[in-house]
């Protein structure tokens, strides 16, 4: 029986390298995934997956405006997976169709996302994972600055942390750290 899962975790606790590795062990048995990411993430390039270790594949991207489901359906091929990256990104109307590919379609989908933003507010796309997930899973990492799980992800400008702002700025290392609470509230910055 199909479900959908969400694979949560803070910034750098191998989100990416994770969907890349669940859809080689698919092809690797010629079982069809698809793979589909947040448009939202112009990182690299929209519409690829791009893993901080150097791996990259095309991925289909996601719009705001995007029917999943029925891109889904149009599908002429038995699919095994429908895994998306950078699912915090979605919407509402995102998750309520991923939903759909599983109980109408019978196909299992994997997200992966961060949970909470830099402020420690829920993205939309995360709050109704949370909510529509039959399994949710936290990836695991650790503190920028020490040996703690890592929970928040802290945003930094100019070697100091920021707690207000919009919530999407798209960015890596130089912009975000995987942080305990401790350090998130009191990070050893100049």
């Amino acid at each position: 029986m199909a479900q959908l899962f969400f694979r949560y975790g803070a910034m750098n606790s191998g989100k990416s390298i994770e969907i890349l590795k669940v859809a080689h062990n698919y092809e690797e048995q010629n079982k069809a995934v698809i793979i589909m990411t947040s448009a939202v993430d112009d990182r690299d390039e929209i519409g690829f997956i791009t893993s901080r270790i150097g791996l990259k594949r095309r991925a289909t991207p996601i719009y705001e405006d995007t029917d999943v489901y029925e891109l889904i359906t149009r599908i002429d091929k038995k699919i095994a997976c429908v895994l998306i990256d950078e699912a915090q990104f979605l919407r509402q109307h995102h998750i309520k169709e991923l939903a759909r590919i599983v109980d109408e379609i019978n196909i299992p989908v994997m997200a992966f996302g961060l949970k909470n933003d830099f402020r420690n507010e829920l993205f939309e796309g995360s709050k109704y994972l949370l909510l529509y997930a039959d399994k949710i899973e936290e990836m695991k990492t650790i503190c920028w600055f020490c040996a703690k799980k890592a929970i928040m992800n802290l945003r930094v400008h100019d070697g100091h942390p920021v707690y207000n702002g919009e919530q999407i700025l798209i960015g890596g290392n130089e912009a975000y750290y995987p942080v305990c609470r401790k350090h998130y509230l009191r990070p050893p910055l100049n």
